[in-house]
């Protein structure tokens, strides 16, 4: 007699089963999904002659570019670098001689200021020491020291401002060009512009912090109007399982025959499911992705396997010293290794056709906190996070310059915004909306560059008329990737929609 919850709720025959409820008879899940698309793909599943050659049902495409870009493009990839919580541009890349001079003195911006919380108090220098670096001379804070050995091929923006103070919010805006959710993120709109560079590899990849992600979470990678495949796919490296549902549970316990006619007919189910949907592309999409999950864990295991990868490699990503974890504190060491290893991983999909790689650093998990929302202590927060961050994303660049890559690959390391150079408490910085850093290197970006200063304070653009705004740092990302900007849209109720909304200009003057 069989106990099963859903057996004995379920009297009909199998004829009449529905794909949820065979789903959850086989115990395959969307691993299963998957496999039976892979078993379709490779001609494994019965089939009659005629449905043998039919046109697959879920093909990887182009692109709705088809291949045929706007202008001549600099680069094909992206890696976008994703500071959780917002880093302080005044105590990594924006050095501010004035706030030495004034440390401790009463702050006063020369105008009415609306502070996030409480943070208008004496002016705050940066607790760590500055040098310069490279030809150019960039001013370096000693937690970023480690990106010295790349600033003469990095463009920072130093005039980057943002529409509101609240995370959530101005993380979508950097993410997705739109402080609402609902729209899609700058990869989605690359995948859905450019297509992929491998069919057995997702397009957009999403690495999200170890320890959860950030505000507002998937929404950031989300496809929005655009057809679902193109959202991020989230895979975690270093963990026992960085794909999640990949593989059937152990319970399901099939013979061989046995899963091959649960296969088979999942299959047939799906596209049952699919012909009677045909405006919904979320069966699709999910399938699509698990089945682009699976050719990468079955066909490639080695792009998330740095194990095989040289000494001097991981020592140029700060993987030589063991991990070590720390769960009550943030620690250096830890977060070297958390966020070397996305970036040594990011490097491995981009070499295999990945296009558009998205690394997350911080999440939104309340205390003991774990972001750059620096509030309380600027030092215990920036310290390690910006260390880890350093070394990873050093070792990024020179990797990629090495092989090769880096001429057709942008990265670009951003922040929802920045953090005032006046104090909260004693050592601790609010929210600044008013002006932060951005930086590009690679991919057509002209390196030893620092665009666009801020006052003397940080607080705001010192030309205040004329700011950088996240969709000209989308724009321009477009512009290199052979896009014009303001010709990759799509008709959504009524309006078409783009990745700048109704503005962007490109940044000439960091295009090599």
């Amino acid at each position: 007699m069989n106990s099963s919850p859903f057996h004995q709720q379920n009297t009909r025959p199998s004829q009449s089963l529905t794909r949820r409820e065979m789903l959850w008879q086989s115990g395959g899940g969307l691993g299963g999904i998957a496999a039976a698309m892979l078993m379709a793909g490779d001609g494994l599943l019965a089939q009659d002659s005629a449905s043998s050659q039919a046109k697959q049902p879920f093909p990887t495409t182009p692109g709705i570019l088809g291949g045929v870009l706007h202008h001549p493009p600099k680069a094909k990839r992206v890696v976008q670098l994703f500071m959780s919580g917002a880093a302080s541009h005044i105590d990594l890349w924006d050095y501010k001689p004035e706030l030495e001079k004034h440390h401790g003195e009463p702050s006063d911006f020369g105008e009415k200021v609306e502070a996030f919380q409480n943070g208008l108090g004496p002016w705050l220098k940066s607790p760590w020491s500055w040098k310069a670096h490279g030809d150019c001379g960039k001013m370096l804070s000693e937690i970023t020291e480690p990106m010295g050995a790349c600033v003469d091929d990095m463009a920072f923006i130093h005039n980057m401002v943002g529409k509101t103070g609240v995370h959530s919010q101005a993380t979508l805006l950097q993410a997705t060009g739109f402080v609402t959710p609902g729209f899609p993120g700058m990869g989605a709109w690359i995948s859905y512009g450019l297509g992929s560079l491998n069919d057995n590899l997702p397009t957009f990849v999403v690495l999200p912090d170890h320890r959860g992600f950030g505000p507002s979470g998937p929404k950031n990678w989300a496809s929005g109007f655009l057809p679902a495949q193109h959202q991020g796919t989230v895979i975690r490296p270093g963990t026992a399982s960085p794909i999640n549902d990949l593989f059937p549970p152990a319970y399901a316990n099939q013979s061989r025959d046995e899963e091959a006619a649960m296969r088979a007919l999942m299959a047939k189910l799906n596209t049952e499911h699919q012909n009677e949907r045909p405006g919904d592309s979320r069966l699709e999409a999910r399938i699509k992705s698990y089945e682009l999950a699976a050719q990468m864990q079955l066909s490639a295991p080695e792009a998330l396997n740095i194990a095989d990868e040289p000494a001097h490699i991981l020592k140029l990503y700060g993987l030589d010293h063991g991990k070590t974890s720390f769960p009550d504190e943030i620690n250096e060491v830890e977060e070297t290794e958390y966020f070397g290893r996305k970036c040594l991983v990011a490097r491995r999909l981009l070499e295999r056709g990945v296009r558009f790689v998205q690394i997350w650093s911080g999440c939104d998990n309340g205390f003991p906190r774990r972001n750059w929302d620096s509030h309380e202590d600027l030092k215990r927060d920036h310290a390690p996070l910006s260390l880890g961050m350093s070394r990873g994303a050093a070792g990024l660049i020179q990797d990629l310059k090495q092989r090769g890559m880096l001429e057709d690959t942008i990265v670009l390391w951003t922040t929802e915004f920045g953090r005032m150079p006046s104090s909260q408490g004693t050592v601790g910085r609010d929210h600044n909306p008013y002006v932060f850093t951005n930086w590009l290197a690679g991919g057509g970006v002209k390196g030893g560059v620092s665009y666009g200063p801020s006052d003397q304070w940080g607080f705001r653009p010192l030309d205040r008329e004329h700011p950088t705004q996240v969709y000209d740092v989308h724009a321009t990302i477009l512009h290199l990737l052979g896009i014009d900007h303001t010709r990759l849209t799509l008709r959504h109720n009524g309006i078409d929609r783009r990745l700048t909304d109704v503005h962007g200009h490109v940044i000439r003057d960091v295009i090599a």
